[in-house]
This record gives C-alpha cells, structure tokens and sequence, in this order.
C-alpha cells in the first residue's frame, strides 16, 4: 500500500459518493463523468487493498471500513478548507486588518459607504479609522505605517499614489434670517459681515489665498478649528462661515447654505504609499470607494 498515490480528487470522489448514495449524483455533484468517478473509487480501493463501497442496483452504500476511511477523508479534506482559509486570510480578502486614515467630515460622509459595500462582498475585513485634523498628520501616519492608507484631502509627494475621488466644493452658510439682495451670494454681499474661517494649515491658506486674490482683498474675522463651532457661530449671527460641503453638513434649518461667488475646492482621494506592499483587502476597498465617488458624482449631476 502506497498512500504517497492517494489523491485528493479520490478522497473528494468517495465524501461525495458517501453524501449522494450513488456514483451518478456524485459524478454531477462534482461535474465529472460517471466513468471518471468510477475510475478514482476503483483506483483507491486499490491503492488501499479494501473494499470501501457496495455497488447496487439502489447505488452504492460504504462499507463499514469505507465509513471509517470516509470519516477520515472528510477531515482531510476539512483541513485543507482550513489552509485555504488561512491563506485567504493572510492574503487580506477574506480577512485581516486596513487601517484609514481620513479627516471627520470624509469619514462621516464618505467612508460609510465605501465600507458597507466593501463588507456586503468581504465581510471578515475589519477595518479602524483613525480620524485626523491635518493633512501633515495624515501623512506622517502614512509613512510611519501606522495606517494603510488616507482618504481625505489628498497628499502631494513623490512617494505616494492618490485616487481621485471627487473635488469638494466650498460653500458658504449664512446666519439665520440673512439673505443676499440678487438671490446669490457676492463678493459685495461678504464685505458686509465678518468672514468666519478653519484654522486648519490646508483649509486656511486655500480660503485665505482665495480671498487675497480679489480685487478688493477679503480678511477672515474669525479662526475656528472644528466645523461645528463655526456653524454654532454661523447660527448666532456672527458672521458667513466658509467652509467645504462635506465639512459643512448636516447644517441647521435656520442655517442657509449656498454656492461661493467664486470657485473654491479641495480634492478628495484615497493615498497609498507608492513602493509599500499592499493586500488585497486595500485594492478591494479602493474600488468600493471608487464606486461611492462614481455613485457621488451621478447625484451631482
């Protein structure tokens, strides 16, 4: 007996035999032919020098050391789901860790989505976000990794990719009862009160340099480090937030939120580090979240 000549196709051919009580259901269980199925059975038993099944005109039934072998075979063949899960595992699809990192707007309006659908086809993938203020922050985490990847503002360097997801437009919320004279907010109708801003490094200098370069200069009043103080400010009548869309929601009723005089973005995107090795779990969530921005840009228009 030489159990180096033993198969695994063979083993799977009698398990299924075993389940079906016949050599044709099995054959099609297995989606060989019945001779195929025939041949493995007949090979084994000779390979094993036992007889493992009786074959009949009712089909086939083990015998009782075909039951034991059987047993056996089935905990083979177990093991070997067990390797490939294992494996599956360590390649990052059917399990692991992706950690994000993403500033808190993206992540209450953005990442949810890319997750849920990420999850609907690979639901083992854990995943943490880490929420982060400044762009700088993200990206020192990037490099030290401490996280997998960014999904905010995206990073300008040589050593990163980015995914481009979608520009996120700047608006304006106007204090409650305030409403420009043409139905559209100018540059006229912001000189008329204080100019609340983000204290954010990134956030700041875009609104800043975009409000320098008006004919007439604008200057923030006031500089406010979380989103929700400036909307609260907003809705006390101190002054027009500017601020981006994502960052801007949810807004208050008596808040009004409308479209800047002049064009003012920031690209949102996902950014990997260029020459590090990445799973398969992160280019899964790349193309979820490439979905979401698809989904997003369709809602626009």
């Amino acid at each position: 007996m030489n159990l180096n000549k033993i198969k695994l196709s063979q083993l799977r051919a009698l398990v299924t035999i075993a389940d079906c009580g016949n050599f044709s259901e099995a054959a099609l269980k297995l989606d060989v032919t019945q001779s195929t199925i025939s041949h493995a059975i007949a090979t084994l038993e000779d390979e094993l020098g036992v007889t493992l099944l009786q074959r009949g005109r009712h089909g086939a039934r083990l015998t009782p050391v075909g039951d034991r072998i059987t047993a056996h075979a089935r905990t083979v063949l177990g093991l070997l789901d067990t390797i490939g899960s294992e494996a599956n595992q360590a390649r990052g699809v059917q399990g692991g860790h992706l950690r994000i990192a993403s500033f808190r707007s993206v992540a209450t309006h953005v990442l949810p989505g890319a997750i849920a659908r990420l999850h609907r086809r690979y639901p083992a993938i854990a995943i943490s976000v880490h929420e982060m203020d400044e762009v700088h922050q993200l990206k020192q985490a990037l490099f030290k990794g401490e996280v997998d990847l960014c999904v905010a503002e995206t990073i300008a360097d040589d050593d990163v990719e980015t995914l481009h997801i979608f520009d996120d437009d700047y608006v304006a919320l106007l204090p409650p009862g305030y409403r420009p004279k043409t139905g559209q907010l100018t540059v006229h109708d912001m000189r008329q009160m204080p100019i609340i801003g983000s204290s954010h490094s990134s956030c700041g200098l875009r609104i800043r340099t975009v409000l320098g370069a008006q004919e007439h200069p604008l200057e923030i009043a006031y500089c406010i480090r979380h989103d929700s103080s400036m909307v609260a400010m907003v809705q006390q009548g101190l002054g027009i937030a500017i601020l981006p869309r994502l960052a801007a929601e949810p807004v208050p009723p008596d808040v009004q939120i409308v479209s800047m005089p002049f064009p003012i973005s920031r690209p949102i995107g996902a950014t990997i580090l260029k020459d590090a090795l990445h799973t398969p779990a992160l280019y899964a969530f790349l193309d979820a979240l490439r979905e979401v921005g698809e989904f997003s840009r369709i809602q626009a228009v």
